[in-house]
């Protein structure tokens, strides 16, 4: 059957959603779109895990009913998964009545097999991790008491009766089944632990606690309640019809199965390397026990660091995923995750990071791309995409090979694509993509069309750089659609497509767009991000941020800062002033108001009956080019401009000349007694829109 069937681990609601949360969902609503968009069925699961000690210990601590407690939590989780632009087909929560009836169903079968069996337990336990520990899980505390390695905090010594799992019978099927399956577990450095781990020996497992009433009472026995990873772990059957649709509460078969036969087993189940043991040992061992077959692949994500470091609060590092939602776009955060970090290992998350990443990539890349492209197509060719195979025969050859070539990088790029979404190696799947990109900006750069329109003898070679590149950028929208969905929908609008990207599967579409087909309305996507305007805002929040808490909480936050009330923040060092004859002086933060953009020149035109201006048309890395009026007609050629580098104030206030909207400065140098100018450039290649410091 041509389905696929992916999860999440479940997000334990006794704090707030972080990061760690939103990253790893993120990668499997991505997938889910991935595979969607190729004609597989594709069934996306997240959801809550809802029971166990914690959760009845910070609803008591906020003196509110435990389910009040977990509402607030999960509805608190969705809303943000929601803003990030997740859209999972089912949210599970550990304390509805189905995954109830589930867990029973897989512990009679586990207990009517042997099992699971009573006893009495005595040992370390960690609300935390929610298990008894071993010695080697621990380490000794300030008093001698054991202390979690996980979680840092002391140890509750708990003596109870306890059901207990014969994990230990299970030791050689696991091995094998990791010998027989060296697939179940990825990355391979993860599943060298785990064999490691199950080879040294394996104890059997409490699942029940006597001291816990919020959770799912044991069948046959309701003085004890389902530990919380055997019940956790089970919603991933339930969630697709284990147990729901075979047996009541009861026990009394009440109908057939057909969604759980449809979807189980699983294809993909996405976990952070820190709970990897319970979804690569106690997971698959449960289901041998019961019966049921067991998933395709486990595969554990590393963690996020930021600035090198381990996400702190003490540190100040913590990423807040307000503030990510304040100032970067669902595709922008998305982006960044699958590209930044490679799947499998640890990676740096920092704010500035994202903005050079969001600045270089999507911004000056696939933005700029979009944006000079269509602007060409409008301006040159009324609006008109020309044919695929326009000019071919009749622009010279080395412009023929030149978009022979850039097809062959795009084709190229869907394959390593795909290969790279398969393998769940996002990182390098995206570097393949914006390989493409590059080239077919090269090609639109060598080409030069603007240099082109200007002679009817070189229509077709036009046409051909135009047709070619729109090709281009047509296909890579479609791939790029599980990773921008809502930016690569905008783009395929305006490249006057209908209906929806994310429905087109890259490797089936024709290279071109249909006769006569026309762009939509052009807008920027991927507008340039000021980064230090935005580094100065998150740093001003953080700091009311917590000002807040100190006052909420009466304890200091992440490092103390001293606010005066009349000294605003950041003020610059004092500057000692010298006079100098003949220089009026300026401070540093006079001359940082200036914004100076390295730009483009694409189009340039004397203004009729003024002699002295040009008008132009400048790409500075942004969704339109600027148009900008210079007094310099006397000295240059407009045609001779076309396609130089040139300097431009980018934040000047726009004023109009000769009924004309100049909407910044070119830099010049005045040279000799009549101010001949001379324009400001560069020796060295630099991107459009770079800015200048």
């Amino acid at each position: 059957m041509n389905k696929y069937y992916i999860t999440t681990p479940i997000f334990y609601v006794n704090s707030h959603p972080h990061l760690g949360h939103l990253y790893v969902t993120l990668v499997a609503d991505t997938l889910a779109r991935y595979k969607r968009q190729r004609g597989v069925e594709t069934f996306f699961l997240t959801g809550t895990d809802e029971h166990g000690q914690n959760i009845e210990r910070a609803a008591e601590a906020k003196g509110v009913a435990v389910s009040e407690h977990v509402d607030a939590f999960v509805a608190e989780f969705q809303e943000m998964f929601a803003a990030f632009n997740i859209r999972e087909d089912h949210w599970v929560r550990t304390t509805h009545d189905y995954h109830q009836r589930g867990v029973a169903e897989m512990w009679r079968r586990a207990r009517d097999a042997g099992y699971i069996y009573k006893g009495q337990y005595e040992g370390w336990y960690c609300v935390g991790c929610n298990e008894f520990l071993s010695e080697d899980q621990t380490y000794e505390g300030p008093d001698g008491a054991p202390f979690c390695r996980t979680h840092e905090r002391a140890l509750d010594r708990l003596s109870e009766e306890s059901y207990f799992f014969r994990l230990s019978d299970f030791q050689q099927r696991l091995l094998d089944l990791y010998e027989s399956r060296p697939e179940f577990i990825q990355p391979d450095a993860r599943r060298n632990e785990v064999i490691r781990f199950v080879s040294g020996g394996l104890n059997d497992l409490s699942v029940s606690r006597v001291s816990v009433k919020w959770g799912i009472p044991a069948p046959d026995d309701p003085a004890h309640t389902i530990y919380v990873w055997f019940d956790a772990l089970s919603n991933y059957i339930t969630a697709v019809g284990f147990g729901v649709d075979t047996r009541n509460l009861e026990g009394e078969v009440t109908g057939d199965d057909a969604q759980f036969r449809r979807y189980w087993p699983a294809d993909l189940h996405l976990v952070g390397k820190d709970i990897l043991r319970f979804h690569a040992v106690y997971w698959p061992a449960f289901l041998m026990a019961a019966g049921i077959e067991l998933p395709r692949q486990v595969y554990a994500h590393g963690m996020w660091m930021s600035g090198g470091r381990k996400m702190s609060k003490s540190l100040g590092n913590v990423i807040d995923l307000n503030t990510l939602r304040r100032h970067f776009t669902p595709d922008a955060v998305r982006y960044f995750c699958l590209r930044e970090m490679v799947f499998g290992q640890d990676g740096d998350f920092t704010y500035e990071a994202l903005l050079d990443r969001v600045n270089a990539d999507l911004a000056a890349g696939l933005g700029n791309l979009s944006s000079r492209t269509l602007t060409m197509v409008r301006n040159y060719c009324g609006g008109e995409i020309p044919a695929a195979d326009t000019g071919e025969d009749r622009a010279p050859a080395s412009l023929t090979d030149g978009a022979i070539g850039v097809r062959a990088a795009v084709e190229s790029a869907v394959e390593d694509f795909d290969r790279g979404f398969e393998s769940c190696s996002f990182s390098r799947a995206l570097e393949a993509v914006w390989a493409a990109i590059a080239r077919v900006d090269k090609f639109i750069s060598d080409a030069k069309p603007w240099d082109l329109a200007k002679e009817p003898e070189n229509r077709a070679a036009l046409e051909l750089v135009l047709a070619t590149s729109t090709a281009a950028l047509r296909r890579l929208t479609a791939l790029l659609a599980p990773v921008l969905p809502e930016a690569a929908q905008q783009i395929w609008e305006q490249l006057g497509e209908q209906g929806e990207a994310i429905g087109v599967a890259p490797a089936s579409l024709a290279w071109g767009a249909a006769p006569g087909q026309r762009i939509g309305e052009i807008k920027g996507v991927f507008p340039r991000l000021d980064k230090k305007r935005i580094m100065e805002e998150i740093k001003q929040q953080e700091i009311k941020d917590q000002i807040t808490e100190e006052k909420t909480t009466g304890e200091p936050g992440a490092s103390p800062v001293v606010v005066a009330d009349t000294q605003p923040l950041d003020t610059p060092p004092a500057v000692v002033e010298t006079e100098t004859p003949g220089i009026a002086w300026i401070g540093i933060e006079d001359f940082v108001k200036v914004e100076l953009r390295a730009g483009e020149v694409l189009t340039a035109e004397r203004v009729p009956k003024a002699d002295k201006l040009l008008r132009f048309t400048i790409d500075l890395g942004e969704a339109q080019p600027r148009q900008i009026l210079a007094g310099i007609a006397q000295y240059y050629e407009p045609e001779k401009l076309i396609g130089r580098k040139v300097i431009v104030v980018a934040n000047l206030a726009p004023r109009k000349l000769r009924g004309l909207e100049s909407q910044g400065m070119i830099l010049a140098a005045s040279i000799g007694e009549e101010g001949r100018p001379v324009l400001a450039g560069f020796l060295e290649e630099v991107p459009n829109g770079a800015k200048l410091k």
